[in-house]
């Protein structure tokens, strides 16, 4: 029962980099948060046709193109992100709170002349925290049976993912020769890590026609019992923007931006799962990734006043996919716990650790590759009321199906892409704002957004029979709703913007794909103050 694996497939693993992304990781490097400057954040976002804010030049870029004057501008903001988890009966809270630079930019407006066709060109620059990936997670609870009383483990993943060889055509016999207490049944490099790990630590077992004679392997099975689980999880990191944008005004009526978007990503997450059983065997898995990199993107806006005497503004802007160059870093540790028989046929309990850096020179498995995110398009309405009343609505759509992953060489992963294609679907979104001067220099905001949903119903984490991840948990999240609200006060020279924002969406979690697994009912949510200082001249 002592199985001893040399897991001679991890260390041939360093150069393939197999089976390392998701639906659900690129769907993290897609979406983006709401957030930029307080009077942006306080509107909902909704700026795209009225323009004149400092984070129009990553939604429209034509929004640069309204301002008469010199725009320097700073926003801070401190976020509290939750989840409440629901399995079994219990409920898990977790929270992470921080504060961080959410914004910073300046624009530099030039006046051609008043009667010139050309009236203005503007330059700016935005830095801008465009996702945040910071989130804790956290739920237990007995896992249920199935409907004939069966037991639901993530150890039937693992021996799962070890069968899947018999059904890509390895020789039989091989295995069935290898697949012994002694040997290592995975001496290739297209085994997954799960499958490895499992044989390790001892949590599931090969399956024999002919059980006596170990003749004509058929699979491998879990024997393990009714688990109690226990998941952790803590991710960070997030996305910097750095924008560029040229703008130009024409007659006051025609509006043109071009902005250059350049990308800094990073994200790690660490997770623990672990099955306890009555019979006092269990299993602790840890794993730990992190994703790092870089991209560009470019955008294109214009915002028209289609009637001279007429304040309604119309926006049109489209944003390329942004192409990013990525690295994943992975590494993992397995501790069981598990019943065996000797060599003299008595029952012992064996303790086994299964650590990849034992095998990969104490350095994690690192893989390059290629994201392209999909197109964006964004259609907005601008309208103000005399000089106390402004309001905005947009229509945005990205189509998530369309994500595509690809190797260093520029050749497109077939499995990855197809998987994408068939779980996610396109995205829109909307949103409204209002801003109301009370007086000349006091206004008050509000906003709200609201965003599709990206997965499929039936989407789950698909892993590659030679995958290296070994996180197998994912939620599919449902739509989401974000309110937001805001305070100003603009003087001749210096301006000061405080906002509000909520954001919630629920979200159904699985610690590992099992079609009998019931879900961990998720609701997450996200507070947000934003403070802005500007000035003028």
């Amino acid at each position: 029962m002592n199985k001893k694996l040399t897991l001679v497939a991890l260390s041939l693993l360093v150069s393939m980099g197999m089976g390392a992304q998701t639906i659900y990781d690129v769907t993290k490097m897609t979406e983006k948060d709401l957030n930029g400057t307080a009077r942006f954040v306080g509107m909902g976002g909704a700026m795209g046709a009225l323009g004149g804010d400092m984070s129009t030049i990553a939604t429209n870029p034509a929004g640069i193109g309204i301002y008469r004057s010199n725009d320097v501008t700073a926003s801070f903001g401190f976020s509290s992100t939750g989840t409440e988890s629901t399995y079994g009966g219990n409920t898990f809270n977790s929270n992470k709170n921080r504060w961080q630079l959410n914004n910073a930019g300046f624009v530099l407006s030039n006046k051609i002349g008043n009667e010139t066709t050309l009236r203005y060109v503007n330059f700016g620059f935005s830095y801008n925290r465009s996702k945040s990936f910071n989130k804790t997670t956290s739920m237990e609870g007995l896992l249920n049976l199935t409907p004939d009383g069966q037991v639901v483990s993530q150890t039937f993943l693992m021996a799962s993912q070890a069968g899947g060889m018999l059904e890509n055509g390895y020789d039989i016999k091989y295995i069935d020769d290898n697949a012994t207490p002694n040997n290592n049944v995975f001496n290739n490099n297209n085994v997954g890590w799960l499958a490895a790990l499992g044989w390790g630590g001892s949590l599931y077992d090969p399956l024999y026609e002919d059980v006596n004679n170990k003749d004509r392997l058929t699979g491998f099975g879990a024997f393990l019992p009714q688990p109690y689980s226990k998941f952790r999880s803590r991710e960070t990191g997030g996305v910097d923007q750095y924008d560029f944008n040229i703008s130009f005004n024409f007659n006051d009526r025609v509006y043109l931006g071009v902005t250059v978007g350049a990308y800094d990503l990073n994200y790690t997450k660490s997770s623990i799962y672990s099955e306890d059983y009555d019979t006092g065997e269990y299993y602790d898995l840890n794993s730990w990734t992190k994703i790092d990199g870089t991209g560009f993107d470019f955008k294109l806006g214009a915002i028209i006043r289609p009637f001279e005497t007429s304040p309604l503004r119309i926006g049109l802007a489209i944003h390329t996919p942004t192409f990013y160059k990525l690295t994943l870093a992975t590494n993992v540790f397995l501790e069981s716990g598990i019943y065996g028989q000797n060599d003299k046929g008595e029952t012992e309990f064996y303790k086994t650790t299964v650590d990849s850096y034992d095998f990969l020179d104490n350095k994690d498995m690192t893989y390059d590759y290629e994201l392209r995110t999909p197109w964006k398009y964004n259609l907005s309405l601008g309208y103000t009321v005399g000089t106390n009343l402004a309001l905005g609505a947009e229509y945005e759509y990205q189509d998530y199906s369309s994500i595509r992953l690809y190797y260093p060489e520029g050749d497109e992963m077939g499995y990855e892409n197809s998987t994408i294609k068939e779980m996610l679907k396109g995205v829109s979104t909307f949103r409204i704002g209002a801003e109301y001067k009370v007086i000349p220099e006091f206004a008050l905001r509000a906003g709200y957004n609201y965003s599709t949903a990206a997965y499929k119903d039936g989407a789950y984490k698909d892993l590659p029979l030679n995958s290296v991840m070994t996180d197998t948990d994912y939620a599919n999240a449902k739509s989401k709703s974000n309110y937001t609200l805001g305070i100003g006060y603009r003087g001749s020279l210096v301006y000061a913007d405080l906002a509000y924002q909520y954001s919630t969406y629920k979200s159904d979690f699985y610690a590992f794909d099992d079609e009998y697994l019931n879900k961990t009912k998720v609701t997450n949510t996200r507070s947000q103050v934003i403070f802005t200082l500007g000035m003028r001249f």
